[in-house]
Parts: structure tokens; C-alpha cells; sequence
């Protein structure tokens, strides 16, 4: 069981637009790395009205933000065309290397900084090493590529040891 919890969130929502981001705020929370792919939009898609919505009330209640995705810069561009956030992509994830990046673009320290993410092996692994507060969300679409279909098998067996620790 204790190899398992390096890869348990912090946290979790049933999805992005379900997380009390002023709360987040007002314990001292002010940077926020978010995945693309099924933690903001489904896989692929450019980013929608209730994105565009996150992100202005993101910066209205004073979060710096950036987004770290595998993907590469022409999907993490397109998404981010109307976003305006900082953006790093061929992240590396679940490598530290990305995460603390993020951290330097944002000027945000370990400890005022959430990574929002649908993947625990990626998104959740690779903030939990970086020392980062990390978030798990539920994803928003269940159509996704063969080798993330099969990771989500493992993330079942992970989840449930978390949930039973709780």
C-alpha cells in the first residue's frame, strides 16, 4: 500500500468546474497548472464558453495560471488562442521538470500552487513529486486514445486503496 500513495491527489472534484477556486484563494493558493485534455475541454477540442469563463474568473479572483500538457505546441496553442495563459507543452509528465517551470513562469512557490489534472499516472504523479498541491479531477469525456484507456484500469486499483485509506 505504501508504494501506491505516491500517486494519490490531495484532492478531488468530480470535475474542474466543480472546484471552489475561491477557497483555493483564500487559503493561500495564487498559482494553478492545469492539464488540457478531459480536465478542461474533451480531448482535442479548442477551448469552449465555460473555459473562456474559468479563466476570466480565474484571473478576476488574482490566480496566475499555466497550462502543462504532453501535447505539442500546436494543440496547446490552439487551446490556448483565447486563454491568454502561460503555457508549456511537450511537458514531460510525469517528470518534475515541467511542473517547475510552471512554477518559474507564474513566480509561484511549491507551496501556493494546485496542478489540476484527469490522469493520476501523469498529472497527479508528476505533482506530487514536484512537492505540488495536485488535484484530481473526473475526466469529461469517456472516449480517449488505447494506451489512456489502458492506464485508467490501473488508476481504478489506485483509487480504490485511496478511497478505502479515507
Amino acid at each position: 500500500m505504501g508504494l501506491l500513495k505516491r500517486f494519490y491527489p490531495d484532492r478531488e472534484a468530480s470535475d474542474t468546474y466543480h472546484i471552489d477556486f475561491e477557497a483555493l484563494y483564500r487559503e493561500g493558493y495564487r498559482g494553478l497548472i492545469f492539464d488540457i485534455d478531459n480536465t478542461l475541454v474533451p480531448h482535442g477540442a479548442p477551448a469552449d464558453d465555460r473555459a473562456l469563463a474559468l479563466f476570466r474568473r480565474l484571473r478576476d479572483i488574482g490566480f496566475r495560471v499555466c497550462l502543462l500538457s504532453n501535447n505539442d505546441r500546436a494543440r496547446v496553442e490552439m487551446f490556448n488562442r483565447d486563454i491568454g495563459a502561460s503555457i508549456i507543452e511537450k511537458a514531460g509528465k510525469p517528470s518534475r521538470r515541467g511542473y517547475d517551470r510552471a512554477l518559474a513562469l507564474m513566480g509561484t512557490s511549491v507551496g501556493e500552487t494546485c496542478a489540476v489534472g484527469d490522469q493520476i499516472f501523469t498529472d497527479i504523479w508528476g505533482a506530487r513529486r514536484a512537492g505540488i498541491t495536485a488535484i484530481l479531477v473526473g475526466r469529461l469525456d469517456p472516449r480517449e486514445e488505447i494506451q489512456i484507456v489502458l492506464k485508467r484500469y490501473l488508476e481504478k486499483i489506485v483509487l480504490y486503496c485511496y478511497h478505502r485509506r479515507k
